[in-house]
């Protein structure tokens, strides 16, 4: 396992692809590339029949460069990393951060990889790659690329916690059309790993996320609850949407077995500002280790209305400290200080 930090100091657990699938790819592709140069070859050779000997040799030329050379380059260029032989065993070509490679990261792999794979036969890559700790060839090491393993098996991928039970539901009337799918990736990335960042980066990241889907959705983060709470049950919305297109208007997602890690029954608390005092995080209270009482969250509750979502216009109603909000049961959460 490979840590590669990004531009915003978050560590990303990325896997470096091993030289045997590395080779088996790039065989692949040289596979491919041969024919596709061979048919190349063949049509422009009758169809430069006519022509004398030097200009048949300078279109020979030119092609191997087109097909052998720039076919890579606008193959990992156009797919962001993902070649045909790549494909096939589940690499990706991405950056030093983590981040898509772009055209001129491919142009240095491309270049390069004509002296250390087709003219010395790989030896020169193969050598590099046992070298290095990561399995880079001198491609990678002058284009600042890695090649990772983009297939992991499902119980190591990380899991989205399920939102508050609350919450869940309140959005249904959301528009989340605007919303670009690099937010939702985003979104996902940090749910699946709030509790691996410093409390003080997580508090930042999830009011930035919560405040851009705010902005695209117009609905504010509802008053009092943690900005990621709020991420995760308007993500919880957008997979329900999906389930139910793609199953007939019947499947849903369920929160599953584990307990939300936003609820006060969970065995880890999110992440939030450090609080004055040594208090907990973000305004929250410490889970309490006394059995629920009656109607609070871990009691059987019967399903109230759906609550909708406050719009950003309308004032606040008060609430009284000691009694819950209408439509929401009693949490043993402390409010924000």
């Amino acid at each position: 396992m490979s840590e590669l930090v990004t531009g915003e100091a978050v560590a990303l657990e990325l896997r470096p692809a091993k030289l045997p699938s590395r080779a088996l790819a790039v065989l692949l592709d040289l596979v491919v590339a041969v024919f596709v140069y061979m048919a190349a070859t063949l049509a422009l050779v009758a169809a430069t029949a006519s022509l004398d000997e030097a200009a048949q040799v300078a279109l020979s030329i030119a092609t191997f460069l087109l097909v052998l050379v720039g076919g890579p380059i606008a193959v990992e260029t156009l797919s962001h990393g993902r070649s045909l032989g790549k494909l096939a065993f589940g690499l990706r070509v991405v950056r030093d951060d983590g981040g898509p490679v772009r055209f001129r990261h491919a142009l240095v792999r491309g270049a390069i990889g004509v002296v250390e794979i087709l003219m010395t036969f790989g030896v020169v890559a193969c050598i590099a790659s046992l070298v290095s700790a990561r399995g880079r060839r001198l491609g990678d090491v002058f284009a600042g690329t890695l090649v990772v393993r983009e297939r992991i098996p499902a119980g190591q991928a990380g899991r989205v916690p399920p939102p508050p039970p609350w919450l869940s539901g309140r959005f249904a009337e959301l528009d989340l059309s605007a919303v670009p799918d690099g937010l939702w990736l985003a979104i996902r990335q940090y749910l699946t790993r709030m509790q691996q960042l410093d409390a003080q980066v997580s508090w930042e990241m999830a009011q930035r996320l919560a405040a851009d889907v705010a902005a695209r959705t117009g609905a504010p983060v509802p008053q009092g609850e943690h900005p990621a709470a709020f991420l995760a049950a308007v993500l919880q919305e957008r997979q329900s949407r999906e389930a139910r297109l793609a199953f007939g208007g019947t499947g849903s997602v369920a929160a599953g077995p584990s307990s939300s890690p936003f609820s006060p029954g969970a065995s880890a608390e999110p992440v939030g500002p450090p609080a004055a005092g040594g208090g907990a995080p973000g305004g929250f209270a410490p889970p309490s280790t006394q059995p629920p009482a009656p109607g609070t969250y871990g009691s059987p509750v019967a399903a109230g209305p759906r609550v909708p979502v406050p719009s950003s216009s309308a004032p606040d109603a008060p609430v009284r400290p000691d009694e819950p909000p209408a439509g929401r049961p009693a949490t043993g959460f402390a409010p924000p200080a």
